[in-house]
Parts: structure tokens; sequence; C-alpha cells
């Protein structure tokens, strides 16, 4: 492998791709930061959960709904879809060419305000987590279902806009030269506040430093108990009370240089630890391979995907579409038949932080047995 770190990868990045840039450092990192997050997404878009998905949602805090937090992702449940048949014809995909073919199919959305979000491009640029309707509780969405010889199929699908999960990609940096910045600890104290305050389940200590959970129902009644035990136990439930403003929390977390490692965790990463439900740490040697694999050295099927990326981070830039809500089209399909096709590889390019002795698949099937739910009935 070319690169043994993150942080020869971003030097690499830095004098070969952002030489241009005023900061290079900067923008080196803020690419870096994208690509986890696009890891993150064709993951769990690998895992099922393409049609929960929304991109940078407000989620509202516990008990005081009035102050939000923009996440990188949030899963949502369905409560309506529909597939709709296009011809590939079509140059592009707006909310308005969406809503007549809905109406042709008897789908109901007299409750939704249309939004001017393009799925599709002229450009050949695709939207994720379209959103093309909103409603008082609830957010139309549009994707591709499958990509035919001469069609389209096309996902209309409605999400009810209380999440059951939140996802948050984190990078922290370092100045070049110093062995700490003084910004890193702040950035991880930042970091931990969200998944502190948006979920039900709440976490407090005993005075010997053991971490207890603590609920209210509705009536103010709470349930309190070892927080592990207790976080089980609703994941496993189909408790009304229990699930209604749960919000199962989990940090993608990477490294920079001295910031921490997997197996020396610093300050920072314990931090973090603590406030999530699960931490994942995208490894180095897994930044390396996806650059490395479609940015550094593609072969020629994935050079799509080099290309995209270097139009959007280029000097002059037409506009992005490498980022994990604007993807070239072509670059989209790729990349999910990579993930598919490589996914106990790409599994192995996370390490489990927290929960203690847990790993991946258990991750998975908490978040199946979430989606699962009956939603329409809980909330």
């Amino acid at each position: 492998m070319a690169y043994d770190s993150a942080y020869k990868l971003q030097k690499t990045l830095e004098t070969k791709v952002f030489n241009y840039a005023k900061d290079a450092k900067i923008a080196a990192e803020k690419a870096l930061k994208i690509l986890v997050e696009i890891i993150t997404f064709y993951l769990l878009k690998t895992w099922e959960f393409n049609d929960n998905i929304s991109i940078d949602y407000s989620l509202p805090e516990y008990g005081n709904p009035d102050i939000t937090h923009k996440v990188d992702y949030a899963l949502l449940p369905i409560i309506n879809e529909k597939i709709i048949t296009i011809p590939k014809k079509i140059d592009f995909i707006s909310p308005n060419f969406l809503l007549k073919e809905l109406q042709k199919n008897d789908f109901d959305i007299e409750k939704f305000d249309f939004t001017k979000n393009q799925l599709l491009s002229r450009t050949k640029i695709l939207r994720n987590a379209c959103v093309i309707g909103h409603s008082t509780n609830s957010n139309l969405l549009a994707g591709f279902e499958k990509i035919n010889e001469h069609t389209y199929d096309i996902r209309i699908y409605e999400q009810l806009l209380k999440p059951y999960a939140m996802i948050e990609c984190k990078r922290v940096g370092v100045e070049e030269g110093m062995k700490k910045d003084p910004q890193t600890i702040q950035k991880a104290k930042q970091g931990a506040y969200v998944p502190r305050a948006v979920s039900s389940l709440q976490k407090i200590k005993d005075e010997n430093g053991e971490l207890k959970g603590i609920i209210y129902k509705s009536d103010n009644y709470y349930y309190i108990d070892d927080y592990s035990m207790l976080h089980k136990k609703i994941i496993k439930s189909d408790d009304k009370e229990l699930l209604r403003k749960f919000v199962l929390t989990i940090g993608v977390v990477s490294n920079h240089g001295n910031w921490f490692t997997f197996n020396n965790p610093d300050k920072e990463l314990k931090i973090l630890a603590q406030s999530y439900d699960w931490i994942l740490f995208l490894s180095d040697k897994g930044l390396a391979e996806f650059i490395e694999i479609f940015i550094q050295k593609p072969i020629e099927k994935y050079r799509i995907i080099r290309d995209a990326f270097s139009n959007s981070y280029a000097a002059v830039k037409k506009k992005n579409q490498f980022t994990k809500v604007q993807m070239n089209f072509e670059s989209d399909a790729i990349l999910l038949d990579y993930f598919e096709n490589n996914l106990y590889l790409i599994e192995k390019w996370f390490n489990i932080i927290s929960p203690a002795n847990s790993n991946i698949d258990i991750l998975k099937e908490q978040l199946v047995s979430l989606k699962n739910k009956p939603w329409n009935m809980i909330l």
C-alpha cells in the first residue's frame, strides 16, 4: 500500500490535488472528511437502508425541540412507497415531472408541498436522498430502484420525521509541526454534545463511574438500569413508551496523524466513545485503499470516479459531483456495485471502539431491528 498513514495520504493530496489552493492543508482535510461521509453513505446503502436515509437532517434535542442539530445522516421509518417506471430518454428528473407521474398512478400527494430538488440533472448528477415534498409529519423522497435497458424504475417513498438512528462522521486535524492542537479537544467535546442530547435514553454515572441509563415515559414515570442492559431492552422492545423518542447514536471517526490511534485512544476519542452508543473507527488502511482504488490508481472502469472527484475539487470546478448529496450518476452505480461485491472486506476497514466487546454485525442487527418496528403505530 502506498500510504501507511492518513497523514501521508493527506500530504499527497495537498501536493498533487490541492496545490492550487491558498491553504492546501485545509482543502485536503475537507476532501478527506467528504470521503469518510461517502464511504459511510454507501455502507448504509449496501446494508439496505437507502430509503431510510435523510442527509444533513436537523435533529431536535430531547425535551427541548426548539434546538436542533444538523447531523450527517438520520435513519427514518418508511410508511408509504410506490415504484413508477419512466423511459431513459428523459433528460432530467424534476419534482414536477415526478408529480405528474404520481398523479397518473393515483398516489395521494395533496398533503405535500413540493420542492425544486432534481433527482437527476441534465448533466447526469444524482441527488442522494432526494426530498421532493414536505408535509407536517413526513417527507416525500425519490430514488432509483433499478436501471433497466430502456427504462428507470423510480421509488417514491414517504419518511416519517422521527429518526430511529443518527450517524455523524468526524475528523480532527492538527496544525503542521504541532504535537497537539488545542482545538482537537474542543471539537471532540462539541461532537459529544449532540448524541447526548437527542435521545430519550440518557446517560448518567453513579459515584463509582458506572454508566447508567434513564428513560422517561410520557407520564414522567422512568426506567433506570445499567446503560447497556437498558439500551438492549429498548431495541428489542415494541413498547411505544420506550421507542417513541429513542435515537440510536452512531459516530464514524477517522484518524488524522497525531489526533489518536485505534490501539492507543487519546482523550478526544474517549470523550466521543462515552457519548455515542456506537463509535466506528475508519482505519487509515481503509481510507487509503478507497482513495487508491478510485482516485489515485483507478483501473479503466473506475476512472469516471476519479474524474468526478477531480471535477469537484479542481481549481475551477463546474459543479460538485462527488459528495454525499450530489454524486455523478455513473459513479454512484460503480460505487454501489463495488460495495455490494466487496462488503466483507469493506466492513473490515472499520474497528469498533464502543460498545466494548462488540462487532459490526451486532450494529447491523440493531439497525434492522429498529427499521422493522411498527413505527406507524408507535409514533
